[in-house]
């Protein structure tokens, strides 16, 4: 029995002996990886260097972009480490600091597609009201109540689980997780449920009923409109719709995936639901609003193909 501040390391025994094939693997998630920074940072770019996207929505959508950045970079540099290594070990700090990192990205992720979905709602049911009522002021605000909120509710998990006492240092998965070190605690552990159970309805409950209000109101506008702002509506809500749908199910799977006994489920498809909503949402959000949204994918398409001409 040690408090986890004793523990110098982790032990991540979700890897197995690949062989030859942790190259293969290596290069996939380097490519993935390469992919995710690109499309976040041509989409960032996009926005700040054109005036004409600096409009609520797309400053929404920039600090979404910054997050799925931050989220990934959490885990890819550790995850292609710990694919060359022969020892899958991480140290408790290393360890600790992924955890926020990942806790974080969930949380901003939650409350800034909350915040999208509040902003589509004041567009389309107060298309005349919307710039008084979405002021720059209230951008700012609303910006800040998306980052600064996690950041606490983050650090406060982790000062928790880092004064527990552990019976091991073993984690059951490709990269560190709270609930997995909580669970090798020694002793009680119902402040940390607590918590976590405090923590989980907030991180719940006020996204989701900002965003059932909205979209109901959305869609009360659009059955007693005309078929324009129906079809208004649909353009502009179908990448946000299509977002937020694959991150709660990509969360969904990693919660459930910790909760429940997965012994019966091949190793290779556990590892990929784990990483799920690490890999894949910060891939599909930029492609679903790069290729989606006209404004952003024509400016995108001039910058790259004067990019290439430049080369040339």
């Amino acid at each position: 029995m040690v408090n986890s501040t004793h523990i110098s390391y982790f032990i991540l025994t979700a890897y197995s002996d690949t062989g030859v094939f942790k190259y293969l693997y290596f290069l996939i998630i380097l490519a993935l990886y390469i992919c995710i920074i690109g499309a976040n940072v041509l989409l960032i770019v996009v926005i700040c260097v054109n005036r004409s996207l600096h409009e609520p929505m797309y400053l929404f959508l920039c600090s979404l972009f910054v997050n799925e950045l931050c989220g990934s970079t959490g885990l890819f540099p550790f995850l292609l480490v710990q694919i060359l290594s022969d020892i899958h070990t991480v140290s408790a700090p290393l360890c600790f600091l992924q955890i926020y990192s990942v806790y974080t990205y969930v949380c901003v992720e939650f409350f800034n597609l909350a915040v999208m979905s509040y902003d589509r709602y004041l567009a389309i049911c107060y298309p005349l009201q919307y710039n008084t009522r979405m002021t720059y002021n209230k951008v700012v605000v609303l910006i800040a109540a998306i980052w600064f909120p996690p950041f606490f509710f983050s650090f406060v998990t982790i000062s928790l689980s880092v004064s527990l006492q552990l019976r091991g240092n073993i984690i059951n998965k490709v990269f560190c997780d709270n609930y997995c070190i909580v669970k090798l605690a020694c002793y009680d552990t119902t402040v940390n449920n607590i918590y976590g159970l405090i923590f989980t309805f907030i991180l719940v409950s006020c996204p989701v009923s900002l965003i059932v209000y909205s979209y109901m109101r959305i869609l009360r506008v659009c059955f007693s409109g005309c078929k324009q702002s129906r079809q208004k509506a649909v353009s502009t809500c179908t990448p946000h719709l299509a977002s937020l749908i694959n991150f709660s199910f990509a969360v969904f799977l990693g919660v459930t995936q910790g909760r429940f006994n997965m012994s019966g489920v091949p190793n290779m498809l556990r590892i990929f639901l784990s990483l799920y909503f690490l890999t894949c949402q910060p891939l599909f959000s930029p492609m679903m609003y790069g290729l989606n949204m006209s404004k952003i994918y024509i400016l995108c398409k001039n910058l790259l193909l004067a990019g290439v001409r430049n080369n040339l």
